[in-house]
């Protein structure tokens, strides 16, 4: 049974059921960042950088994990700063904090590379099935791939065009007909949609700086590290007799 921290700063959920595309065998997938105990850090043994559960399905990234992730333009990670309001189920000023400081972690170029080569995984997925004439399990995989790459190329685009992360989609029902349509084997739709999307980045004006502004999170995440020092009330080293 795996243990939760005690000092969550923002948690919610994620994934289909947060983008409008979960269905009647859908996971409720729950995205969290905790504070690590500051002294924990500074001794020989580290604490768990990631907890990551079942029955409910949960990850938990200690904060200075989280934020080398989303500073590096993760998509999965970042997007628990962009949720609507009713699918945070833990905020904390600290956690406040943070999304009130969302811009400093995204970059043009590192947004542009990170959906682009999450999408294109997706894509390679899809093109290595073939034509469509495969098991029902496999169909089922495919459109959901199918589904990632149509789902993170809008994300990715939108917050590259606008400066804002869209976390429910506008039209669930389209991106999941794209997922069958792929799925009856037509992957010449994802690679005409993944081309032009790399083209719209490419063109494309956007409000995003060259650069995430570090020292912004730095400052940021040195207050959670003076919030949560707790020194020992005592300590005694013997160094060696005289």
């Amino acid at each position: 049974m795996t243990t939760t921290p005690t000092n969550v700063l923002l948690a919610g959920i994620v994934g289909s059921t947060a983008y409008g595309l979960a269905g009647p065998d859908s996971d409720v997938d729950r995205l969290g960042i905790y504070a690590a105990p500051t002294i924990d850090l500074v001794g020989l043994a580290r604490p768990k950088e990631s907890i990551v559960s079942t029955n409910p399905d949960r990850t938990l990234h200690e904060v200075g994990k989280w934020c080398a992730l989303t500073l590096g333009g993760n998509p999965t990670v970042m997007e628990l700063l962009w949720l609507p309001d009713d699918l945070y189920e833990t905020r904390t000023p600290l956690g406040d904090q943070l999304i009130s400081i969302r811009d400093a972690f995204v970059s043009a170029p590192r947004v542009r590379d990170a959906y682009l080569g999450y999408a294109t995984q997706q894509f390679k997925r899809l093109d290595d099935r073939g034509d469509g004439s495969f098991s029902a399990d496999t169909r089922k995989r495919t459109a959901k791939h199918a589904r990632h790459l149509a789902r993170l190329l809008y994300q990715g685009r939108e917050l590259y065009e606008t400066g804002h992360l869209p976390i429910r989609l506008p039209d669930p029902d389209a991106i999941r007909a794209f997922g069958e349509r792929i799925a009856d084997g037509d992957t010449e739709e994802a690679r005409t949609l993944l081309a032009a999307t790399e083209e719209a980045f490419d063109t494309a004006r956007t409000p995003l700086s060259a650069q995430p502004q570090r020292a912004v999170v730095e400052e940021w995440l040195r207050h959670v590290r003076i919030t949560y020092w707790e020194p020992p009330t005592s300590v005694h080293v013997a160094i060696g007799s005289e």
